[in-house]
This record gives structure tokens, sequence and C-alpha cells, in this order.
């Protein structure tokens, strides 16, 4: 057959979303049921960003003979790259930003905090700012991934990135906490075969909420800031000993967001 247009699936009702009455979120089911499609043909989108959202999209519109999907918020949002580094980083499908961690690529990190999808983007990078607020000691490297077909080997998808590259971004042997835009058991599919796939802790969508705030979503889903930071030190070994203090703070942050939204029905003034 000749080439056909991509068929182009944009997504924008998402469930991290659920302020206005118990049916206007849906679950993300659909990323797992693409996945599963035939390999070749699929890509799954993520990204971060309204300008990311305009390279994707340009790139999915000239394609043909796939089916891609676009995956983002309708809701305003932060933009993180200007349009140029956004052409670059949609391209490359996954990179470094070394403006949102501590430690520069050539580095070896303590952990990996890694993320894909608008709102985990933007609990990520705030886990990130709280870690180097509250532990400046520990060298965080931060991961985005737009392209979820890159994170399987190459063998088993045309866009997976090869093993070096793969390392290169999460490291040979350093834990990654990875904030997941759907539900966890994806992203432990798709890097299925990479070495040592015990390291990756994911977090995502676990089916929990009601009619809530934002960020009361991503408390009760448990993939916030606050979850990514206890992931860090859980796993960060040489943090053993500050444990049982900084889980305190963290906790302490917690009960001011229960108390908060119980009592004023929003976010507290600095997570909004």
């Amino acid at each position: 057959r000749k080439p056909v247009p991509s068929l182009n699936y944009l997504l924008t009702s998402t469930c991290w979303r659920n302020d206005h009455n118990g049916f206007s979120h849906q679950g993300p089911g659909f990323i797992d049921n693409i996945v599963n499609k035939r390999p070749e043909v699929v890509r799954v989108y993520l990204p971060p960003d309204a300008n990311c959202l305009l390279a994707v999209a340009d790139h999915c519109l000239r394609s043909v003979d796939y089916l891609n999907a676009i995956v983002i918020d309708k809701q305003p949002q932060l933009q993180y790259l200007p349009m140029e580094q956004a052409r670059e980083h949609c391209a490359r499908g996954a990179g470094i930003w070394e403006w949102v961690g501590n430690c520069p690529a050539p580095e070896q990190p303590d952990v990996v905090l890694a993320c894909a999808g608008d709102i985990p983007t933007q609990e990520a990078v705030a886990a990130a700012w709280l870690l180097r607020k509250h532990l400046p000691s520990v060298k965080i490297r931060f991961v985005n991934v737009v392209d979820l077909m890159t994170l399987p080997p190459r063998d088993k998808h045309p866009h997976g990135m090869d093993r070096g590259d793969f390392e290169q971004l999460f490291t040979e042997e350093k834990p990654v906490v990875f904030a997941f835009h759907g539900y966890p058991g994806v992203i432990h599919q798709l890097i299925h075969g990479r070495p040592d796939q015990d390291r990756f802790h994911v977090r995502g969508y676990i089916e929990e909420g009601t009619t809530t705030t934002p960020f009361d979503m991503v408390v009760l889903n448990k993939m916030s800031r606050f979850h990514l930071c206890k992931e860090v030190i859980r796993h960060v070994p040489r943090l053993a000993d500050e444990a049982t203090r900084l889980f305190a703070v963290i906790d302490d942050l917690f009960e001011r967001h229960r108390r908060y939204v119980t009592e004023h029905y929003e976010d507290l003034p600095e997570i909004r």
C-alpha cells in the first residue's frame, strides 16, 4: 500500500484533574492498550509543556503509517523549555535537564529522578527543588522522557535506546525514582530486558481520588513531590542515618496539606 497519514490521537482528559465531579477524570489505560499493539507503528508521546507539545505535534502531523498518541492536560501549566530546546529535546525523546538537578552529565549521581508526563514532570521538578533545599549534598540527575518508546531495548521497538544511550541517562546501577503519568506497570513493562530493572521505582496512577484539589490527586495516588522525596531517601543508602529526621519533615508537610485542603477546599498557597 502507499503511505497514509498517521492516526494521531490527542488525549487531553487525563486522570490527574478531578476538581468538578466524581466522573470528570478517566484512567490512563489507553496507554496500556496502545503499547501492546504492533510496536513498529506505535508511538506514545508525553510532552511536559506547551512548546514540547508543539514540537511533538509538528512531527506527528508530518508522519505517515504510524499510530501516534499524544497525552497532555488541557489546563494551564508551567513552561520549561524555549522552542528550540523543546524541538531538540523531543527529537531525542528523552534527556537530562541539568538546570533541575545538581549533577552535571559526566558525573555519577546518587540517584536519578525521572519523569514522563506533564503533571509527573511538575511534581518531579518540585521534588528536586525540595531535595536540593533540604539535602544539598545529594547528587541528583534529572531525566525527562517525552517519547515513551525510547525506554524499551532497540530490538523491541525502533525508537528504543541502545544500552549505551540508556545508561548515559539512567546510569548502570544507581537507583531511579520515576514519576509517570499512567499506571506504574507500563514503565516496568517497557524496561523489561534492561539490566538491573529492580532499581527502577515507579510512582504513577493507582486508581485513587474523588472530587478534590489538583495536588490532592497526586497525594492520594502517592506520586506527589513529597512521596518522590521519600522514595529518594529510601533508596540512597548513605541517607539511612538521616531518614527518620527527613521523613518527619515530609510528614509535617503532608499534615499541613491535609488540614489546609479540608478547611479551605483548595491547595496550599505555596503549592498553587
